[in-house]
């Protein structure tokens, strides 16, 4: 084969993959535009339902994702916390937290009242060992319900631990990292929310807000 008759099968080889990396990217573009309300709509109802899940029934009667703010923690994060009301009197507050598990991060959403007590806990995101760790999960252990109630001074903070460091959480046969992570997450939201408690309620409602 001709130096010339390669060049041309090269170019035309070159030609062929642009128009199909051109085809792929158009049609993966309108597949977003078709499916992109159906998307924001089923994460809204996942967030709808998390949020409910650690508050009580008929607890707020106000629209909890219009409802939100942004705070800095100490160390510079922000926090989107939704705030609940009733007859528009703060009643609550509901937010992420995290912490580092045995094999990644592990992410909870708290709710606590206005007077800071807990109301609840549920573990939306972790990597623990299936059969150990998991156990945060309330489909697999009722563990996670022992933060119910609580508060910083009840247990007083020191104690806000698992019971093999001093405190009065249990901790999981064989994995002590995983539940020690999730009290030490929330411990340090109950923290944050006595550190900011006026400032939640006070701040006006970003109705833009938007989980990240």
């Amino acid at each position: 084969m001709g130096i010339k008759a390669l060049q041309q099968k090269i170019g035309y080889h070159g030609i062929f993959l642009g128009l199909i990396g051109l085809l792929a990217s158009a049609a993966l573009a309108t597949a977003n535009l078709v499916t992109h309300d159906e998307i924001l709509a089923a994460e809204k109802h996942d967030l709808e339902t998390s949020l409910k899940q650690v508050l009580p029934a008929g607890f707020a009667d106000n629209d909890l994702l219009k409802d939100a703010v942004r705070l800095k923690r100490k160390d510079g994060k922000e926090v989107l916390v939704y705030r609940a009301r009733l007859g528009n009197e703060p009643k609550g507050a509901v937010f992420q937290v995290s912490s580092r598990g045995y094999a990644g991060d592990v992410v909870a959403l708290m709710g606590v009242d206005s007077e800071g007590k807990m109301l609840g806990v549920r573990v939306t995101k972790h990597m623990e060992t299936p059969g150990l760790g998991d156990k945060i999960e309330v489909a697999k252990n009722s563990w996670i319900l022992d933060f119910n109630g609580k508060s910083l001074g009840n247990p007083p903070l020191e104690k806000w631990g698992v019971k093999k460091d001093g405190g009065v959480f249990d901790q999981f046969a064989g994995a002590t990292v995983t539940p020690r992570a999730v009290v030490k997450a929330v411990r340090e939201g109950m923290e944050f929310y006595r550190d900011n408690r006026t400032e939640i309620y006070a701040k006006p409602a970003e109705t833009s807000a938007k989980e990240r």
